[in-house]
């Protein structure tokens, strides 16, 4: 025979509407209530019909990610699988499923998110990226759909729930380590000025620098798209100046990896000839040889707190806006070293 709420409920010695109110994840319901539900649902075999229950509700139970580029370039990156494993897991709490992008340009995924909300095939967007006059997102902003971004946007910044790390601070404090440690010609192997990350890193960049009193030199910037590989001939160009740099700062883990390897084919000793700096810190950068130093940026606590707060956009429209700034720690190993 099967298992209805009313059995859960006489278990769980609630009513029948506290276990309905407890499988929407009602805000209104404690989390001890909903601990106590969830374990006797658990322990007597009862599945909610979630299709049934959703046509009524209309809802869909499922949020929409949204790459910055194709899936196939994205998960190249240990950043993504990262983030997502934070966003699924607060999903998971409220019983969402994910619904991933997957177009191949920019016009395939913003056709995708139009297909994705008219369609009402989810109830609201995370956005993995922020990025100079995104139409993606102005369209979002525009739109009912609830939706929250990986990052500070551009414009609207007030009036768009957000998570970010203070990425000025972050790459200030960096450079203001290696001018510690005696670095004087430091560069910077940033990523697209279009994204908000890197125009922001770059500032703190410029901050330390002109605090510290050294000149600014653009000579010691490249900046590439975020999921393109380092060009060989850029790292070149930057070992050959009259004057090359003591210091590397890279974008992510990713580029200081084939950063090493280019200085490396050159001779190039690290940290003997050049420090590299980086962030993200991913698992393999402590296996390096040397071992990578790198901001830790929490990455799964970005896409838990994105999940938080397009779910409380899409519980409670009326949810205010918020930013969340997660924090970050410089972790100092064996890729730099005092001069």
């Amino acid at each position: 025979m099967a298992i209805t709420i009313k059995d859960v409920a006489k278990a769980a010695s609630v009513s029948p509407a506290t276990v309905s109110r407890v499988i929407a994840d009602n805000p209104r319901i404690s989390e001890d209530t909903k601990k106590k539900v969830r374990e006797t649902m658990k322990y007597l075999g009862y599945y909610p019909n979630f299709q049934a229950r959703n046509l009524v509700i209309q809802k869909t139970q499922t949020i929409g990610v949204i790459m910055a580029d194709s899936a196939t370039l994205a998960f190249q990156n240990p950043f993504f699988p990262e983030v997502l494993r934070g966003i699924s897991s607060r999903a998971h709490e409220s019983q969402y499923g994910l619904y991933l992008s997957t177009g191949a340009t920019t016009e395939e995924i913003y056709e995708e998110v139009i297909s994705m909300t008219q369609g009402k095939r989810v109830d609201g967007i995370i956005l993995l990226y922020s990025r100079i006059g995104d139409k993606i997102m102005d369209y979002l902003y525009n739109s009912n759909i609830p939706f929250s971004v990986v990052g500070r946007p551009d414009v609207h910044t007030e009036s768009i729930s957000y998570v970010d790390n203070d990425n000025v601070g972050n790459s200030f404090e960096v450079v203001n380590y290696l001018i510690g440690l005696g670095h004087q010609r430091i560069a910077y192997v940033g990523g697209g000025l279009e994204y908000v990350v890197s125009l922001d890193r770059l500032k703190g960049y410029r901050k330390a620098i002109q605090k510290a009193g050294i000149r600014y030199d653009s000579e010691l910037i490249v900046n590439q798209s975020i999921n393109a590989g380092l060009e060989e001939q850029s790292v070149q160009r930057l070992m050959r100046l009259e004057q090359p740099p003591t210091a590397i700062v890279t974008h992510d883990d990713l580029i200081a990896y084939e950063l090493i390897s280019y200085l490396q084919d050159m001779k190039i000793d690290v940290p003997g000839n050049v420090s590299v700096l980086s962030f993200n810190n991913h698992s393999l950068s402590e296996h390096l040889k040397p071992p990578l130093s790198t901001v830790d940026i929490s990455i799964y606590e970005l896409g838990l707190h994105a999940a938080e707060l397009v779910l409380e956009k899409i519980k409670d429209s009326e949810a205010p806006v918020r930013e969340v700034t997660v924090p970050s720690r410089l972790i100092e190993r064996g890729s730099c070293r005092s001069l």
